[in-house]
């Protein structure tokens, strides 16, 4: 490229560099515009219910990448762990245990057996060199297999309506100039149920806090600098001590802890458990991450990248609703955009990654 074009700070380098917030920005002008009641604030909590299973997938994934790897089996490890938190809870309801304590010690089960899929996987890359796209890729196939085997083909039902207003509810309701409450929606007349105004997702809520503790992780911790390490040249990581074997063991069980998170979250908010739950998602999750500037070479990436790459997609797929428009134009859009992405990775590194 001309040195003169990429002179500090010339309009051509802060488009590359900033080209998927504009392209963000841009998205939410046009469905404005030519959608009806895009900028509603119902419309804002659905495209964060929308965006929730995709950023915890994602935010697994984003560590999976930035070391050089890929995760293929993330969308059917959250189906089976979706199908082992269903049966486990609705186990736990059936031997006479509360729902609050059902639905509690059920998450805190399915998220220890969550991590051994990612242990295998981890196991299988770090130990036995397999390549992780063969290695997930197995994975993919035996957790959706095992999950078909433990729900007999038939997704899980009779979960307690409990996981089903946690799941569909909302942080804060807000009836304009009367009250303010909390987690329970309000008993109100049917004439100012109307006017109720819900706010923040509880599903939503829950997963960012994971989302903003791994990001921390990712970025502030010595975790995080292995991480980038072993991405950007395994072998000078190897010279200068750090553990790559377990760490990236680590790594494929931190992903396969987001894959159970987003099981949880499919199973509360649809009350059932299903073994294809997150089979949709995963190729959305992982053009999130490559979207959101992490390069598929290793070495770079960040949860906010992802954050704003799982935007862009949820935003995509909204707008389409909102239009009438059928939403398998979504993926030609998506895939466009995922080549564009590559594209600039691959030919201009230097504009896209500087200042990471």
């Amino acid at each position: 490229m001309n040195k003169k074009l990429l002179k500090k700070n010339s309009p051509l380098i802060l488009i590359g560099r900033y080209w998927t917030f504009i392209f963000l920005i841009s998205e939410f002008i046009v469905f404005s515009i030519i959608g009806t009641g895009y900028f509603s604030i119902r419309n804002f909590q659905n495209m964060l219910v929308a965006s929730t299973i995709i950023l915890l997938l994602a935010t697994g994934e984003t560590f999976v990448i930035i070391t050089g790897g890929i995760d293929l089996s993330v969308g059917f490890v959250m189906g089976f762990m979706c199908v082992v938190f269903s049966k486990i809870l609705v186990t736990f309801i059936k031997i006479g245990m509360t729902q609050e304590w059902a639905l509690l010690l059920s998450a805190i089960t399915a998220m220890g057996i969550g991590l051994l899929p990612g242990l295998l996987n981890g196991y299988l890359v770090a130990r036995w060199k397999v390549p992780p796209f063969i290695a997930t890729f197995g994975m993919y196939g035996i957790a959706y297999g095992m999950a078909e085997i433990i729900s007999n083909n038939v997704p899980i039902s009779g979960l307690p309506s409990l996981a089903g207003q946690v799941g569909n509810g909302y942080f804060m309701y807000w009836l304009p100039g009367k009250l303010l409450a909390w987690f329970a929606r309000p008993h109100l007349p049917r004439s100012e149920l109307r006017h109720l105004v819900y706010l923040i997702p509880n599903i939503f809520l829950i997963s960012i806090v994971f989302v903003i503790i791994f990001a921390f992780i990712l970025s502030k911790t010595k975790f995080g600098q292995h991480t980038y390490a072993i991405g950007g040249n395994m072998d000078a990581a190897i010279r200068a001590g750090i553990n790559v074997k377990r760490h990236l063991m680590k790594i494929y069980m931190i992903s396969s802890f987001f894959a159970t998170l987003g099981g949880i979250t499919y199973a509360m908010r649809f009350v059932t458990g299903r073994a294809d739950a997150g089979s949709a998602n995963m190729l959305d999750s992982i053009v999130a991450v490559v979207i959101g500037g992490a390069s598929l070479y290793g070495g770079t990436g960040t949860i906010w990248g992802t954050f704003i790459g799982t935007l862009i997609i949820t935003i995509l797929e909204t707008g389409m609703v909102n239009l009438g428009l059928p939403t398998y134009n979504k993926y030609i859009v998506v895939g466009i955009v995922l080549i564009f992405a590559v594209l600039m990775d691959q030919f201009f590194p230097e504009i896209v990654h500087k200042g990471e």
